[in-house]
């Protein structure tokens, strides 16, 4: 019996980025935005500027509504670009942005946070080929706290199909 080899590729695409500012005194941001270049070069840049740097970092899945999927951590950033060996999932995700941007030393961040021309085919392969995910819609939401009181909102919405 002769079989066949069959396989499914996944495809990663962005689908909308946004960054809301809560209180300016601790950080804000200039700039989040998608662009497609041509059909196979899209991607993603932004520009924060941050004072203060404790986030919650929620990975959710669209279930009737954004619901949570896998992770909803909360890390002192500083400690975490101290020792990014010290939380997998979160090494996962800054590894998964870090090239594309200046996020490349530990803290005091004395300078704005950029994150520029990130492509949507390094993502696709950091979430098909690295750490394989399910199909689906999803949302990256990152909140930036200080003293408690949540600053600025991130969120990042992709499809993978």
């Amino acid at each position: 019996m002769d079989h066949k080899k069959s396989s499914s590729h996944s495809r990663f695409e962005f689908t909308n980025a946004d960054c809301t500012t809560l209180d300016r005194k601790f950080g804000e941001c200039d700039y989040i935005y998608l662009k497609s270049v041509n059909r196979t070069y899209k991607y993603l840049s932004a520009k924060f500027k941050l004072f203060q740097l404790p986030v919650n970092l929620v990975l959710m899945k669209r279930f009737n509504g954004y619901k949570p999927f896998l992770y909803n951590i909360t890390i002192n950033a500083c400690k975490f670009f101290a020792n990014t060996k010290s939380n997998p999932v979160v090494k996962f995700f800054y590894e998964s942005v870090m090239t594309f941007s200046n996020m490349n030393h530990s803290c005091p961040y004395n300078h704005d946070i950029i994150v520029d021309k990130l492509p949507v085919d390094f993502i696709n392969y950091r979430l098909t080929k690295v750490l394989p995910f399910p199909e689906g819609d999803y949302l990256c939401e990152a909140h930036w706290f200080r003293s408690g009181s949540r600053f600025a909102v991130v969120r990042v919405y992709g499809t993978l199909s």
